[in-house]
């Protein structure tokens, strides 16, 4: 059974950094197109970045773009979402995801996705 369990997050100030984790079981996860995504109350879930099974290319949105730095660690089967200069407009639920099918268009859209983590809270604020 395929499972994501997310770790990090909580409360940082303005400028500073967070990094999430999410590992992967059940599958193994380089064959898998992997994404973050976030959501805030009332809004649609927002992709953050994401990776290209195929190649390895790495996707982000405008908003976080310079910003924050997705990566992987096959060997422990766990992405990583590094987060500097962390706004408050940054805060949110974020989630890891994974797809069996990766297609470039439709990186951005969680419909894309299989399976999900449980979310872990970020929050800025000074």
């Amino acid at each position: 059974q395929v499972q994501l369990v997310q770790s990090g997050g909580g409360l940082v100030q303005p400028g500073g950094s967070l990094r999430l984790s999410c590992a992967a079981s059940g599958y193994a996860l380089e064959f898998y197109s992997m994404a973050w995504f976030r959501q805030t109350p009332g809004k649609e879930r927002e992709a953050v970045s994401c990776f290209s099974p195929s190649d390895g290319r790495a996707f982000y949105s405008d908003s976080v773009k310079g910003r924050f730095t997705i990566s992987r660690d096959n060997a422990k089967n766990t992405i990583y979402l590094q987060m500097d200069s962390l706004k408050p407009e940054d805060t949110a639920i974020y989630y890891c995801a994974a797809a069996y099918n990766f297609y470039r268009s439709s990186w951005n859209s969680p419909h894309m996705y299989d399976f999900w983590g449980q979310g872990t809270q970020v929050t800025v604020d000074s």
